[in-house]
């Protein structure tokens, strides 16, 4: 590779990395320029680092302010090389500052055919999030309020306190609209009369 090319490369693998908090996968190095053995040399020089399978860092770049999320995201890839995780629930809820409450796990989801066993500290939810129900963030993609809203909706381990002051928020916010707000509350009701209905069977 010359002079040249190297620059370009790296002009091209920098520029995709910090959308993605410094971070890029040996496919990405290899669409902006670099083969195999130039990839090994930087990493071996110490320009690059070794940040999961197949995942790199360039050292250079600053961490994103949410590094956990961003990695998350990228470990989740499928075999296109395309992040497959969304982060979801009470994380996606924390990102809108929408609650108070403090999840103790990362929550995403992930198709139903994601077949990949998450860390200790990740609860994967298996489920479809369509493209307009996402946002996108430096990193990684989230679900939207209304989705988020949604999917805790049906989530029994939400206390209803907080979850009525997360939709008031909302709503104040302008984030969700009032035709959305009520029909995720019929849905939590729908849900909670069938949770009774079957803790008396």
């Amino acid at each position: 590779m010359t002079y040249r090319n190297q620059k370009n490369a790296l002009r091209s693998l920098t520029s995709l990395a910090l959308t993605q908090g410094g971070y890029f996968t040996a496919k990405q190095a290899e669409q902006a320029g670099y083969s195999y053995p130039h990839l090994i040399y930087h990493l071996k020089a110490g320009n690059f680092e070794r940040a999961g399978h197949g995942l790199y860092r360039i050292q250079s770049l600053p961490l994103s302010e949410h590094d956990d999320l961003v990695r998350l995201s990228l470990w989740s890839r499928g075999r296109d090389d395309q992040p497959q995780a969304v982060v979801s629930h009470q994380t996606a809820l924390g990102l809108y500052d929408l609650g108070e409450l403090i999840p103790i796990e990362i929550h995403v989801t992930v198709p139903r055919s994601f077949r990949k066993r998450a860390s200790k500290g990740c609860r994967l939810h298996k489920g479809t999030v369509t493209d307009k129900e996402t946002r996108a963030m430096s990193g990684f993609r989230v679900t939207s309020p209304s989705r988020t809203l949604a999917d805790l909706a049906s989530d029994p381990s939400m206390p209803s306190e907080q979850f009525d002051k997360a939709m008031n928020t909302a709503l104040k916010r302008g984030l969700i609209r009032r035709s959305q707000a009520k029909a995720i509350t019929e849905g939590r009701k729908t849900n909670g009369r069938s949770r009774a209905k079957g803790a008396a069977h």
